[in-house]
């Protein structure tokens, strides 16, 4: 009897013991699958580390805003002689010197008197030139582009160039209709907040006949008053004569 319990024991044992072999790879590769995906979760924050290393390194263009607080210091104003005055907010935020550049001949009294020379209906607005035929500028430098994320909408308010995209001086232009394909083209600096209406009302033209005039531009931190809009040249009547005169052929 002693015997046959004895066998029993030593069978029970080596029962166990087959279990624990048969048991120990499983548990083995489950130890092991442990560890792997230790290691892929290490392996990927290296990677996602060096991707976020490299962008930092490159940079990123950060999307500013669409509207911004308005501050007297950056709004520009252009009492218009068709009747009223354009509040233009400016965008440092975006394009920095631009704005830095329409501040300072502002202050100068630069674009005082100054005609619209380029006016398309549908497109936009163009001022700015001394010259008033597209050519002209002020004896500053031209400016480096500084093209952006912000697109020409209605009421946009972006810097002309010539075919170099470093030409921007003194001349602008205030966008009619949208124009996406302008965008990245030209630097947009700012747009108009208040007064558009005048801005429609802006003699058309390549040039215009009666070219509408910025009367008095300012800083509306500076608190310059709105002065006596002058009215537009009226057209030309023909006289008595010229209406009787034989026609040319």
């Amino acid at each position: 009897m002693a015997l046959y319990k004895s066998f029993r024991t030593m069978c029970a044992a080596g029962t166990m013991m087959l279990a624990l072999a048969v048991a120990s790879p499983a548990m083995a590769q489950g130890g092991g699958g442990g560890r792997a995906d230790e290691l892929k979760k290490a392996e990927s924050a290296a990677i996602a580390a060096e991707n976020a290393k490299k962008l930092g390194q490159h940079g990123v263009q950060k999307i500013p805003p669409a509207v911004v607080p308005v501050e007297a210091e950056n709004v520009w104003d252009l009492d218009l002689s068709t009747g009223g005055r354009v509040r233009i907010q400016l965008r440092p935020d975006i394009a920095p010197n631009h704005v830095e550049r329409i501040k300072t001949l502002t202050r100068q009294g630069f674009y005082n008197g100054l005609k619209f020379h380029r006016v398309i209906p549908g497109f936009m607005a163009q001022g700015g030139d001394p010259k008033g035929d597209g050519t002209g500028g002020s004896s500053l430098p031209d400016l480096k582009a500084e093209f952006n994320v912000m697109p020409h909408l209605r009421g946009t308010v972006s810097m002309a160039r010539a075919a170099s995209e470093d030409s921007a001086n003194s001349q602008f232009f205030v966008v009619l209709l949208p124009r996406m394909q302008l965008d990245k083209k030209y630097t947009v600096f700012g747009r108009v907040i208040e007064g558009m209406q005048y801005v429609d009302s802006i003699a058309q033209g390549e040039p215009p006949a009666n070219p509408s005039v910025i009367v008095q531009a300012s800083i509306e931190s500076d608190g310059k008053p709105r002065p006596a809009v002058l009215p537009q040249p009226a057209p030309t009547v023909p006289s008595a004569a010229e209406l009787n005169a034989p026609i040319k052929k």
